[in-house]
C-alpha cells in the first residue's frame, strides 16, 4: 500500500460524466458516501491503532497508511461532490446530512467492536464494486469522461488495494471465534442496509431533477435506462458479496481485476 495524490481536477465536471445519465447519476450519489463515511473511518481505525499491543507493529503500520489513503478519497469526492451542488442539485446537502449525522452519532453511542465491524462491512462493500466497476461495466463507461471515470477506478482501486486492514483489525479486536463470525456479518449487514438507503435517496432526487426537464416519452426511457443499470450493479456485486458469509472469508484470496495495477502506477 502507499498514499498517492492524484492531481484532479474537477473544474469542468459535467454530472451526466458517461453517456448513460442515470448511471452517472448513480454514482455522483455513491460519491456522498466517502464524503462522509471516511472520516468517520479514520477515527474508528485511530481508537483500534490505540488499542493494538506491540504484537500488532505491522497492522498499526498499515492502519496508518489506509488512513492517509481514505483522507485522500474524502478530500477529492468532497470536491468533486461541490461541483454537483454547483451544477443544479443543492438538494443533496439536505440528504447527506442526517446520514453524516448518524456517523457522529455511531462515535458517541456505538461500542469500538460495533463500529469497526461496521467498517469492515463497508470495507467488504468496497472490494465488490471496486471489481463490478473494472470488470463488469465498460458498456456503461464507453466514451465517459476521464476525470470523473478515473476518480472512481483510483479510489475502487485504493479501497482493493486495502481491503485487508479493517479485516485484520476487526479479528485483532474480536477474535476469531463463532461469536465474531456473527458479528462481522452483522455488521455488513447493518452498512449494506444503512449505506443502501442513503445512496437510493440521493439517486433517487439526482434523476429526479433530471426527470423534471423531460417528456413522458424521455422518462419512460430513462426508467428503463435505470433499471438496466441497477440491474447490471446488482448482478455484479451479488456474486461478489455473497462470499462475505462464507465463515472462511478472507479478502486477502480475493485477486485484482484487470487494470487496476497500472491504474494506481498511474498515479503513483
Amino acid at each position: 500500500m502507499r498514499v498517492r495524490h492524484p492531481g484532479f481536477n474537477f473544474a469542468n465536471i459535467r454530472p451526466h460524466w458517461a453517456p448513460v445519465p442515470e448511471f452517472a447519476q448513480s454514482y455522483n450519489a455513491f460519491s456522498t458516501v466517502p464524503a462522509h463515511i471516511e472520516p468517520f473511518l479514520v477515527k474508528v481505525m485511530m481508537k483500534v491503532k490505540d488499542e493494538l499491543g506491540d504484537e500488532h507493529a505491522a497492522l498499526k503500520e498499515d492502519i496508518e497508511t489506509f488512513n492517509k489513503q481514505e483522507v485522500q478519497h474524502c478530500k477529492q469526492h468532497v470536491a468533486f461532490n461541490k461541483r454537483l451542488y454547483e451544477e443544479g442539485y443543492p438538494g443533496m446537502k439536505d440528504l447527506e446530512k442526517p446520514y453524516r449525522d448518524d456517523y457522529q452519532r455511531f462515535l458517541k453511542e456505538k461500542s469500538l467492536k460495533f463500529n469497526v465491524a461496521y467498517c469492515e462491512g463497508f470495507e467488504a462493500m468496497g472490494s465488490a464494486a471496486s471489481q463490478v466497476f473494472f470488470e463488469e461495466l465498460d458498456e456503461f463507461l464507453e466514451g465517459a469522461d476521464e476525470e470523473a471515470m478515473d476518480l472512481w477506478k483510483w479510489h475502487l482501486a485504493e479501497e482493493f488495494e486495502h481491503r485487508e486492514v479493517a479485516f485484520k483489525a476487526f479479528h485483532a479486536l474480536n477474535g476469531h471465534g463463532v461469536i465474531a463470525y456473527f458479528r462481522r456479518i452483522y455488521g455488513f449487514l447493518y452498512a449494506v442496509k444503512h449505506i443502501g438507503m442513503h445512496t437510493a435517496k440521493v439517486a433517487s432526487y439526482l434523476i429526479e431533477v433530471d426527470r423534471e426537464k423531460m417528456s413522458p416519452e424521455e422518462r419512460e426511457a430513462s426508467e428503463e435506462r435505470q433499471k438496466r443499470v441497477m440491474a447490471r450493479i446488482r448482478k455484479g456485486s451479488r456474486k461478489r458479496l455473497l462470499k462475505v458469509f462464507s465463515p472462511f472469508y478472507n479478502p486477502a484470496n480475493m485477486k485484482p481485476s484487470p487494470g487496476m495495477e497500472p491504474l494506481l502506477a498511474k498515479y503513483s
